[in-house]
């Protein structure tokens, strides 16, 4: 299969969707409601869309991403009135989140109408839905007329895609068209929220916190035990990124958390020397060997290891500044992503703090470690 890849040229440049930019996307709708699919641009990472009421169209994705078919998909719409026909019901709950976060990173679990085929939702009675923030994503669903299904537009288990590049390393040739907008914002997926039960309950943490939804809410929102610990293989997920491999490198990763979480003082002086002993294990097995940190570590650790540096046994990259979660979570599936490409045969990560999206950000990266997290 040839891959159209169609770069909104006006969009990249000032953020506006321009006349060429308009018939590209109208190219790509045309695509999506025949039944093929289109790669697009969000403001979490990139998506694999595909006709959400056609079960061939989500059969297709799950084929192109090599995802197991029971994980299921999440609906993007464009606007409030396309929920309706998707769901049995719309819950007070769900008003009141999408009233505070819709258009928004944000996915909501809602038991699905007839409409909506088993295909689409991994063999489940409920829907995830999302209404994009992202022009483009937004724009495209509203031309194709349709619930467009979307998961992260890569391999699965690989780290999730944030530009078109990323896309086209795991889909050409699988896919009809690959939409460039240029890198996502937030760098991570959305964060789900089931509101299909009696109590909402957080499957997913993102860039909306726990915090947020329950101030929105008025009330306690759960945390699914799966946050914390590996789903049972016999539980059947009700959300994305529950149960199977995910974000994860080819080389085996592990991670060095404080156990206060404020990366400040002994603890930082504990975290670093911890790594240190991780590096040095690994550099003398003879593994090439690449260290994560934040930008406040760099300096430390390039002059810890300035002789293995030098000649190219140890890899050394930054994530972002722990002052600012924001910036670790834009670049970390990218950083994930390097390490295949300078052929990484053991990565060393540093935690961050776990307040705010440092709680989604280490969600990420305890999934891409196989849960491998020393405390110190």
């Amino acid at each position: 299969m040839e891959t159209r890849f169609l770069e909104l040229t006006e969009y990249k440049k000032n953020g506006k969707i321009g006349p060429e930019d308009e018939a590209k996307l109208q190219e790509a709708a045309g695509i999506l409601r025949a039944g093929g699919l289109v790669a697009f641009p969000t403001e979490t990472v990139y998506g694999l869309g595909g006709n959400g009421l056609l079960k061939e169209a989500s059969r297709s994705i799950y084929a192109a991403k090599g995802r197991p078919s029971d994980n299921p998909l999440i609906l993007h719409i464009s606007d409030m009135k396309e929920l309706e026909p998707i769901t049995r019901e719309i819950p007070h709950r769900a008003r009141t989140l999408a009233e505070h976060f819709w258009p928004g990173p944000l996915t909501m679990i809602l038991n699905k109408a007839e409409i909506v085929p088993l295909e689409t939702t991994g063999g489940l009675s409920t829907v995830a839905v999302r209404m994009p923030e992202h022009e483009v994503a937004r724009r495209l669903i509203a031309l194709a007329g349709v619930p467009v299904a979307a998961p992260s537009a890569n391999t699965s288990g690989r780290p999730s895609p944030t530009t078109a590049a990323h896309v086209r390393e795991d889909l050409e040739g699988k896919i009809e068209a690959i939409l460039d907008g240029g890198p996502s914002g937030i760098g991570l997926e959305s964060t789900i929220v089931d509101l299909s039960g009696e109590e909402p309950v957080l499957l997913r943490p993102g860039a909306i916190t726990a915090e947020m939804l329950e101030k929105a809410l008025g009330e306690r929102v759960l945390l699914d035990p799966a946050l914390e610990k590996p789903l049972d293989p016999s539980v059947h997920p009700k959300a994305p990124g529950m149960k199977y491999r995910h974000y994860a490198p080819k080389a085996p990763m592990v991670i060095i958390q404080g156990k206060e979480g404020n990366f400040a003082g002994e603890e930082l002086l504990r975290v670093e020397e911890a790594v240190d002993r991780q590096v040095d294990r690994s550099l003398e097995d003879g593994k090439r060997t690449a260290l994560i940190c934040s930008d406040e570590s760099l300096s430390y650790y390039q002059k810890r290891y300035e002789g293995p540096l030098a000649k190219g046994q140890l890899i050394l990259r930054t994530m972002g500044t722990r002052n600012r979660e924001e910036s670790i979570a834009h670049n970390l599936f990218s950083v994930l992503r390097e390490m295949d490409e300078v052929q990484a045969e053991y990565i060393v990560a540093e935690g961050v703090n776990t307040e705010a999206i440092g709680y989604a950000v280490m969600n990420r990266m305890k999934k891409a470690a196989a849960q491998q997290v020393i405390y110190v």
